[in-house]
């Protein structure tokens, strides 16, 4: 019983420090992680750049599909088997990986734009404030705190795997693809916050492959940005058959 009390006396005494402050403590993060994590969010941002570049040049030129999806999949694994020392080879296999990335989901974007083209803005703009909450919050707390989380996503994505394999070749239904789609969100957003604090960890160990850093939260932000339109693309065709059966 004395232990209950404690814990919930331990708990009130950090809700009650909570505050602006709280927002600013990186205390635990030394100045050379910090340094690093501006190098990898940097990195991401440049990825984001180059995948929206892949999209618009499938609108052009319809380029997006199997192939592209191999070269995504070849440039990340020629990435990873590269050496740390050459980096300028491996922000560019980063920037094509993210490029190519982009071109394969462009069938998506395309067609949101074909339905409604502000669906891209608010799925991008969702991801983005998703990512920055869930990173942010990764950053404030304690270090290693959310670490025992990872076995609990690698499960939920394995399901996820399995439920798509099984789909694939049994048929799926609607309540099944539902929840593939919200449930792989929710898996995704939790390696946010997982993959955020593994990063600082393994910086703090030594680890400032900035490089292969960014290319775990692109493919983090690339999940999470197609399962939101897709959510979005859901809820807009359910919209537009509500108002016809109105109009009927």
């Amino acid at each position: 019983m004395d232990a209950f009390t404690s814990f919930f006396d331990s708990q009130s005494s950090s809700r009650n420090r909570w505050g602006y402050d709280t927002l600013k403590n990186f205390r635990q993060i030394s100045p050379v992680v910090q340094n690093h994590l501006k190098q990898v969010y940097l990195t991401l941002c440049c990825a984001v750049i180059a995948s929206a570049v892949g999209a618009y040049l499938h609108i052009l030129w319809n380029i997006g599909g199997f192939l592209t999806t191999v070269a995504c999949m070849g440039s990340m694994i020629w990435l990873l088997s590269t050496p740390t020392f050459e980096e300028k080879k491996r922000v560019a296999l980063l920037m094509a990986a993210s490029l190519f990335e982009g071109a394969s989901i462009g069938p998506l974007i395309e067609l949101a734009i074909d339905i409604d083209p502000s669906l891209i803005f608010g799925a991008f703009v969702g991801t983005s404030l998703a990512f920055a909450c869930f990173s942010a919050a990764s950053l404030v707390a304690r270090r290693r705190e959310y670490l025992y989380l990872g076995g609990l996503l690698s499960s939920g994505l394995s399901i996820l795997m399995w439920l798509h394999f099984a789909s694939s070749i049994f048929g799926g239904s609607i309540a099944l693809f539902k929840f593939e789609l919200y449930f792989g969100l929710l898996v995704f957003v939790g390696y946010i916050v997982v993959d955020t604090q593994e990063i600082v960890e393994r910086a703090h160990l030594g680890d400032l492959d900035y490089v292969k850093h960014a290319l775990t939260l692109f493919t983090d932000f690339a999940a999470i940005f197609v399962r939101i339109l897709i959510i979005m693309l859901k809820n807009s065709n359910e919209r537009k058959e509500r108002k016809k059966k109105r109009r009927d």
